[in-house]
C-alpha cells in the first residue's frame, strides 16, 4: 500500500484543542497558524495542558485578523492579532525571546477559561526561537511548538498501541483516538513504528527531515473531551516504547522546503531511513 497523508492537524494556540484541514502552507517554523499562540503567567513562562488541564477544552479558531476562541461556560470572544510593536518577555523550556501581548480583554477571557491568571501572547516573528541544536540545523526555527516545527504520527502506530491498550484492559478501554497525541500530520500506509527510522521523507512537494522521536508527557493521558486524566497511552506505551526513562510516539520534522501547500491525500514518499529496531531518534545518554 503506498504511503498517504491522512490528516493535517493545526494548533492555533499552543495546548489548546487543534483544527483538522484540509490543506496547509508549509512554512520554515511549522505549518502555517500553528502554535503562533500561547498563555503564560504573570511572569511570562508558558502555560501548558500539562498542568492547565482546562487549555484543553478552549476551542480557538483562526480567522484573516486573528482568532475566535470559545470554552465552556464562557461566550465565544473575538482577539485581534496584536500590534508587533509592543513586545513582552516569555520563556517557553529554555528558550528566552518576546512575544506582542494580546491585552487585557483576552487576558481576562483566558483567565477565566482556565481558572488561574494568564496572559495570552503572539509570535508575529518566529526566526526568534531556535531548534534544539543538538538534533537540528543552526539556521532552523520554530514557533510556539514544544520544540520543533511539525510532529508526525501514523495510522499504523496507533493501531498497534490501541491493541495493546484494548489487551491490557481486557477490551474495557476504548481504542484512543490520534487526538490525544496531537501530530500535525499523520500518514497512512506506514507499517507500524517504521516512521522510527525515517530520516527524510517527503510530503506532497514538501521535503522534511526527521530530526528526533517525540517523547511523550501526560498530556496524552488528558481526554480533550473531557480534560480528566487517566493512565493510558503512557501506561501502554511504557510496556512497549519504554527508552532511556521515557516513552515515545511519532517523530518530530524539520521542513527544507518552504511555501509549499501540503493536501490531505498527497502521496507521502520514503527518501532516506535506516531500521528502525533501534528505537526513535533520540538524546544519547
Amino acid at each position: 500500500m503506498p504511503l498517504s497523508l491522512a490528516s493535517i492537524h493545526r494548533f492555533p494556540v499552543k495546548s489548546c484543542r487543534g483544527e483538522s484541514v484540509d490543506s496547509a502552507v508549509v512554512e520554515p517554523w511549522g505549518l502555517a497558524g500553528d502554535r503562533r499562540w500561547m498563555l503564560v503567567d504573570e511572569a511570562g513562562s508558558a502555560i501548558t495542558a500539562r498542568e492547565a488541564n482546562q487549555l484543553l477544552l478552549v476551542h480557538p479558531e483562526l480567522t484573516a485578523d486573528g482568532l475566535i476562541v470559545a470554552a465552556p461556560d464562557l461566550p465565544p470572544f473575538t482577539i485581534s492579532t496584536p500590534d508587533p510593536r509592543t513586545q513582552t518577555p516569555v520563556d517557553l523550556w529554555k528558550s528566552e525571546l518576546t512575544a506582542a501581548p494580546a491585552g487585557p480583554e483576552a487576558d481576562a477571557w483566558f483567565s477565566k477559561a482556565l481558572g488561574q491568571p494568564a496572559r495570552l501572547v503572539y509570535l508575529d516573528d518566529p526566526t526568534r526561537r531556535a531548534t534544539s541544536p543538538e538534533f537540528s540545523e543552526p539556521d532552523d526555527r520554530v514557533s510556539f511548538a514544544d520544540g520543533y516545527p511539525l510532529l508526525v504520527a501514523t495510522e499504523a502506530s496507533l493501531a498497534a498501541l490501541n491493541d495493546v491498550i484494548v489487551e491490557r484492559s481486557a477490551g474495557a478501554h476504548a481504542p484512543l483516538p490520534m487526538t490525544r497525541f496531537r501530530p500535525n500530520v499523520v500518514i497512512a500506509g506506514s507499517e507500524a513504528w517504521a516512521e522510527d527510522g525515517w530520516r527524510r521523507i517527503r510530503i506532497g512537494d514538501a521535503v522534511f527531515r526527521a530530526v528526533k522521536g517525540c517523547a511523550r508527557c501526560v498530556i496524552t493521558t488528558i481526554d480533550p473531551d473531557t480534560a480528566v486524566r487517566e493512565k493510558e497511552p503512557i501506561a501502554s506505551l511504557a510496556r512497549i516504547r519504554r527508552w532511556d526513562g521515557a516513552t515515545w510516539f511519532g517523530v518530530n520534522l524539520v521542513p527544507d522546503t518552504a511555501g509549499v501547500t501540503i493536501r490531505v491525500g498527497d502521496e507521502v514518499e520514503v527518501l532516506d531511513a535506516v531500521a528502525p529496531g533501534a528505537g526513535p531518534i533520540r538524546p544519547a545518554v
